[in-house]
């Protein structure tokens, strides 16, 4: 009943659909044949994601044109407007990063990866970044421009780049807003190309400075020319030749499609543009992937010298509409053709494989957030446990006692925040697992108390109840009790709660029973290699302690 509401008013001319749910727009597509192409959606079988959109569709728009290119054009213009979920979104990816002028009284300069339509002056796009970061440098030491990105804020007294010379200090009313704006449009002719002028003045003041033996101010120009150089060469190697190519690899799992783009100039691979997203399918993204890729070079100043000569690609997009749309934004005409050649193939493949490990680590990712939500209905958390602590206790025979803390952010170690103990309430000797934890549990929480450091969302020990009634009495005694704590030990992987009389066990394939276990797994390695490391160090220095004889 549905699909035919949906398919009744339907013309056969070409056009755009857009597809709402609650009234909000989450799929724009163009067809040739309207009615042929959205009957396409509810006949047959298909994938997960195109069933997903479907179940979720209230109701289809209809926009004719008189062409399927305007149709092209006008899918783009309302994509870029309404952002739909199930498109392709290019900002999700990684792409060449630009340098950014902003639209101010005193502009702000500064390297970015994202072009906004705010007035701003963008410039690149540079594959090395190397070469962009030494010319931000020579921008920053050359030109005494304000170093703060965010908007201009007053401030009474000026800071350090003000007094050593680097900046004009607009924020405390010193610029002078003509000399400011003449840095800043010479900063532009500059990012435009136009180095010549620029480096002969460098040559000049390197000469006079040597003249004056002043050695450190003429190396100073000689590094600001060798940057120049080097980023005007960066500029001319991704000229538009038949020498550099963009290889654009498409792969969907029937979740999420993903577009690695490889791109070699001078023959060498100089980047890698990864874009995921939820899409229906990849039947009509190709096409929508080039318009919104290609047309982001148009956004920035010298953008067309990053264009490819040629273009290969695992899935055409509809080549004899994009080519008219590229010559409607004076783009150049680049050839768009799959790989032939046994080189192109393999770089094809290349970008193939780089395609689907990007998909493993973005559905491992979502496994991940799926198995925390999973853990807070399971132990009953009040949040999601983004922040995990882990403790485990480790010691040969009584000596060396020690414990760690480890901690792990959305399922992922953060080394950064590991701690070691020191066991020191036990005699040299002594076994006490529950005195050790209490002692370690005290000593962190204390410290997190009393430095007002950031909580964990669940705390687990390595053992079972009594492991966890030391922690929970600690807690408790510190007026922390709030922190929820678990335990998890045995060979069934018993995961104890504080009240609960009996262990939960979950199933050994649970991916929330494969973060509490890589948080115990990890603790218990850390616990070890710490102790082992003790252990190394005494026997070492006893045996530097033993007297040598010579015979």
């Amino acid at each position: 009943m549905k699909r035919v509401s949906f398919l009744e008013y339907a013309p056969q001319s070409p056009g755009v659909y857009i597809m709402r749910n609650a009234g909000k727009v989450i799929y724009v597509g163009k067809a040739k044949n309207l009615i042929r192409r959205v009957s396409s959606y509810f006949s047959g079988s298909k994938d997960i994601k195109t069933t997903h959109l479907v179940s979720k569709i209230e109701d289809i728009e209809y926009i004719i044109t008189k062409t399927e290119y305007e149709a092209l054009v006008l899918e783009n213009n309302l994509i870029k407007k309404y952002m739909p979920k199930y498109n392709i979104n290019l900002k999700d990816g990684k792409t060449y990063p630009v340098i950014k002028i902003t639209n101010e009284e005193f502009p702000a300069v500064f390297k970015t990866r994202y072009i906004y339509e705010d007035g701003a002056s963008y410039f690149g796009p540079y594959p090395s970044v190397e070469v962009l970061e030494k010319y931000l440098e020579l921008v920053k030491k050359k030109f005494p421009l304000r170093k703060c990105k965010g908007q201009l804020k007053p401030r009474k007294t000026p800071c350090l780049y003000y007094h050593i010379g680097s900046c004009l200090a607009p924020c405390c009313g010193k610029a002078d807003k003509k000399e400011y704006s003449s840095y800043v449009r010479k900063v532009k002719t500059l990012l435009a190309g136009n180095t010549k002028t620029f480096v002969a003045e460098l040559k000049k003041q390197m000469k006079e400075y040597s003249q004056k033996m002043d050695y450190e101010k003429a190396a100073e120009c000689r590094d600001f020319i060798t940057a120049v150089t080097e980023l005007v060469t960066e500029q001319k190697v991704q000229d538009f030749n038949q020498e550099s190519r963009d290889y654009i690899a498409s792969e969907s799992d029937g979740v999420y499609t993903a577009f690695v783009v490889l791109q070699m100039r001078g023959g060498k691979l100089s980047g890698k543009s990864v874009f995921i997203s939820e899409v229906a399918s990849l039947e009509e993204v190709a096409t929508q992937f080039f318009v919104q890729y290609y047309s982001s070079f148009k956004s920035v100043s010298m953008g067309l010298s990053a264009l490819p000569g040629e273009i290969f690609t695992n899935a055409l997009p509809d080549t004899e509409n994009l080519k008219q749309y590229f010559a409607e934004i004076s783009l150049p005409d680049i050839p768009i053709a799959m790989p032939e050649s046994p080189r192109d193939v393999a770089i094809i493949k290349m970008a193939s494989e780089n395609c689907r490990m990007e998909l493993y680590k973005k559905n491992r990712a979502m496994n991940i957030k799926d198995a925390l939500e999973d853990l807070k209905k399971i132990l009953n958390l009040p949040e999601v446990p983004h922040r995990i602590e882990g403790f485990d206790i480790s010691h040969t025979a009584g000596t060396h006692t020690v414990a760690s803390m480890v901690s792990f952010f959305n399922g992922k170690p953060d080394k950064a925040q590991y701690r070691t103990f020191h066991i020191k309430t036990l005699e040299n000797g002594d076994i006490d697992d529950y005195q050790s934890m209490r002692e370690v549990i005290a000593r962190r929480y204390s410290r997190v108390q009393n430095d007002a450091l950031p909580e964990p969302d669940l705390i687990l020990v390595d053992g079972g109840k009594g492991q966890l009634n030391v922690a929970v009495n600690i807690l408790k005694a510190l007026d922390m009790s709030h922190i929820p704590v678990a335990a998890l030990a045995g060979e069934n992987e018993e995961i104890f709660l504080p009240g609960a009389k009996d262990p939960i066990v979950l199933p050994r394939t649970s991916e929330a029973l494969k973060v509490l276990q890589n948080v115990r797994d990890e603790s218990h390695r850390f616990a070890n290699r710490f102790r082992t490391t003790l252990q190394t160090k005494d026997i070492r220095e006893a045996a530097e302690a033993v007297p040598r004889y010579l015979e």
